[in-house]
């Protein structure tokens, strides 16, 4: 396979100029639309069954099949029509949307159905001469970005959206060789492979994540004698506490007026509980600087670095510790505490915790915005193992938290390769030339 760069263009696709040799086709000469089963919902069951029934709860957003979603099947003794059995190399686009039309018209690709596979009336299959078009590169060219765009102005209704199969089918897509199409979708499948390992990853690091905040977080480390408490079982010679009972101060925020430019863009970082993105917060979490003189004309204040800032309000629970000195909106609250008695971020992963998050969520208050009352806060009860327990617990939790960052980047980095690769090769700015003798499945 040799990639090389095309220089003789024509315009007048979707997507763009096109090389000279691709065809230019309306969707509907090469592809006929057929729409699935029709069925009733006492036909279909969570529990596996000979028929698995893919509806558009298997789509991601702007298509793609979703990897963890909860499987649906027809049950036994449903009667399906052979004509809705998925095959292989299938292309399906999504019929209706409840998303504000984030899987309208949105495809998903069938490699190969394994068993019984039929599809639903909200989603409709097209079919094509496989001799002319490859089923996994018409799925990548209904994925681009302007074809997606495209497909969402075919969208019409309001709560529940319906594509316009009339409008969709004048639809023009450029059409490279077929050849040139198994060789681009297996480009971008790799790419798609390589992404999709990520994904095994960050869910593995995230399974293991959990696990060892429930394990650490209330049997610690190395222990064999536990208690009874008030929060459960903990090691003997862990304590529980009040949070006040840690905190030597608790620091409420406040925004300045935005109506006087004098008190922002200033060298003072502030920061909303929307900031708080990760279990600390640093020069990168910064969006915002107030000044000196919009800091002392409202409710605002400095956290001094190395103290635990939590959202008592939008985001209710989302804690962070602070390395550097910020200064907090009214959705955030303060803790100064007391470091000979807990660590930051010992407190950090204890109500980050799904159980105190739990907890927390179950105090709020409010109608239009839900807050927390500062007294749930100071009177959380939490376990207190030894400093230097609190602090090995602490850097194991973050240990696994800056892995799943930095799988979760990586992620993000080859995704943007893939968006790039796939304008380059589906509009034929780069293109692929493969060797004739070779074997190559698409």
């Amino acid at each position: 396979m040799i990639f090389y760069k095309e220089t003789d263009f024509r315009e007048g696709t979707i997507i763009g100029k096109v090389p000279t040799d691709w065809e230019i086709v309306r969707i509907e000469k090469v592809c006929a639309f057929d729409r699935g089963f029709s069925y009733r919902s006492d036909q279909v069951t969570t529990q596996p069954s000979k028929i698995r029934f893919i509806t558009i709860n298997d789509f991601e957003k702007e298509g793609g099949l979703k990897r963890n979603s909860e499987s649906l099947y027809l049950k036994d003794e449903t009667d399906v029509d052979p004509k809705y059995f998925l095959d292989e190399d299938e292309v399906l686009v999504a019929n209706t949307d409840m998303s504000r039309g984030f899987i309208i018209g949105a495809p998903i690709y069938i490699e190969k159905a394994e068993g019984k596979v039929a599809y639903s009336m909200d989603l409709t299959r097209l079919i094509f001469d496989k001799k002319t078009v490859n089923g996994k590169f018409l799925f990548y060219l209904l994925k681009h970005e302007k074809i997606r765009n495209k497909m969402k102005t075919f969208a019409q209704g309001t709560n529940v959206l319906h594509l316009n199969h009339e409008l969709m089918k004048k639809l023009e897509i450029p059409l490279p060789p077929v050849e040139e199409q198994r060789a681009v979708a297996g480009v971008l499948g790799v790419v798609d492979s390589v992404i999709a390992k990520t994904d095994e990853v960050i869910a593995k690091t995230e399974r293991l994540k959990k696990g060892l905040m429930q394990t650490l977080l209330t049997r610690g480390i190395g222990h064999k004698e536990f208690k009874e408490t008030e929060i459960g079982k903990i090691p003997k010679t862990w304590d529980v506490l009040r949070l006040e009972d840690v905190t030597k101060q608790f620091i409420s925020g406040g925004t300045p007026s935005t109506k006087n430019p004098k008190y922002w863009n200033g060298d003072i970082p502030w920061i909303r509980s929307v900031h708080l993105t990760r279990y600390y917060v640093d020069e990168t979490s910064i969006e915002q600087f107030i000044t000196k003189e919009g800091l002392e004309n409202s409710a605002s204040n400095i956290v001094p670095k190395g103290n635990v800032i939590i959202a008592t309000r939008v985001g209710v629970g989302k804690s962070a510790v602070n390395l550097i000195d910020v200064a907090i909106n009214q959705d955030l609250t303060g803790l100064i505490i007391d470091k000979s008695k807990i660590d930051p971020f010992f407190l950090v992963w204890y109500l980050l915790s799904p159980k105190i998050l739990s907890i927390l969520e179950s105090f709020t208050r409010g109608t239009t915005i839900k807050g927390i009352a500062q007294n749930h806060i100071k009177n959380l009860l939490i376990p207190l193992p030894p400093i230097d327990e609190q602090r090995r617990i602490a850097e194991i939790l973050s240990a696994v938290d800056r892995k799943l960052e930095f799988e979760r980047y990586e992620k993000a980095r080859l995704e943007r390769i893939k968006r790039g690769l796939m304008d380059l090769l589906l509009t034929g700015k780069i293109r692929v030339k493969v060797d004739c003798d070779a074997v190559y499945s698409g």
